[in-house]
């Protein structure tokens, strides 16, 4: 029996190991989402303190104008608000978070499948041995 028991502690341990790999593949995904909703909408600046017309500001990505660095030459406002450097930072961090996310999730699932498999292999053992028998 305590070999029963150690298969399914293994193969709680390996679902505990999955589980944090999808965790982490959520946070990355929501880190992809958020470098998306920071490149691909429009958004409003304020030019002053409770200002009550904001600048109307195009999504970083899909503009039509020049680059968002031209800004500053002609007082737009719209430039230092939402920078590449900050998407990209975001992007960044969801690199090594994804990383470890895959190898975590893959780590957990071949451990469940090999216990599995090797729980079949032991009772096909048993049927030959008791055809044997």
């Amino acid at each position: 029996m305590r070999a029963r028991e150690y298969d399914l502690d293994f193969r709680d341990r390996a679902g505990r190991i999955r589980a944090w790999g999808i965790g982490l593949l959520a946070v990355a995904a929501l880190q992809w989402a958020w470098c998306a909703l920071l490149l691909l909408t429009p958004y409003t600046v304020d030019e002053e303190p409770d200002d009550q017309h904001p600048a109307e500001c195009e999504s970083r990505l899909l503009t039509e104008r020049g680059t968002a660095n031209d800004g500053l030459q002609r007082s737009d406002w719209c430039q230092n608000e939402r920078d590449w450097p900050e998407a990209l930072a975001v992007l960044g961090l969801s690199v090594p978070v994804s990383v470890a996310g895959v190898g975590l999730f893959t780590s957990g699932s071949v451990s469940r499948r090999m216990s599995a498999h090797a729980e079949a292999m032991r009772e096909l053992d048993k049927l030959v041995d008791a055809r044997k028998a």
